[in-house]
């Protein structure tokens, strides 16, 4: 539970009510400091559209990815973010999956794949035992994949160095 430096002064003055704050901070809020001005988001529609902006305008300017490399080699396609199955028909042979982790029911799609990047998991995670089983380049942990990448972005997947490249959006 965070409250401000300024908030505390009031509270000592009985400016304000500390119930009120805490019970408006009991659920999701932002916090940031804007031209050294304090600002805190309480509104849950709010926070979500914020946090949707934000991430939309730094993902434009972001040209690679970091994560860990679980399955060596190289590979260069299209990108197809795919999150759950009602959206496995969009992937093609030769595709980029893209996705926050994979499952059991994800094998066909890492089958057709020319490598595979997700979001979270380590060296022992289905992604990558799955991508090392059928030789398939593959990046994990990238914590952020799924935000960056659009269906269809050109991407170049270096996965003995961990680094996809967008190379056109």
């Amino acid at each position: 539970m965070k409250i401000l430096p300024n908030e505390i002064v009031d509270l000592l003055d009985y400016k304000t009510n500390l119930q009120r704050v805490l019970s408006e901070r009991s659920g999701d809020f932002v916090y940031f400091l804007d031209n050294n001005r304090d600002i805190v988001i309480t509104d849950s529609k709010k926070v979500y559209d914020f946090i949707e902006r934000t991430t939309n305008k730094a993902a434009e300017n972001i040209k690679e990815i970091k994560g860990i490399a679980a399955s060596k080699g190289f590979a260069k396609g299209r990108a197809k973010v795919i999150l759950n199955p009602s959206e496995f028909d969009k992937m093609k042979k030769g595709d980029i999956l893209v996705t926050s982790m994979t499952t059991p029911e994800f094998v066909p799609l890492m089958q057709k794949s020319a490598a595979v990047i997700t979001d979270i998991g380590g060296l022992l995670s289905h992604a990558a035992i799955i991508a090392r089983e059928l030789k398939k380049p593959c990046i994990i942990g990238t914590k952020i994949a799924t935000k960056v990448l659009k269906d269809g972005d050109l991407v170049e997947v270096d996965a003995d160095k961990g680094i996809v490249k967008i190379i056109k959006k």
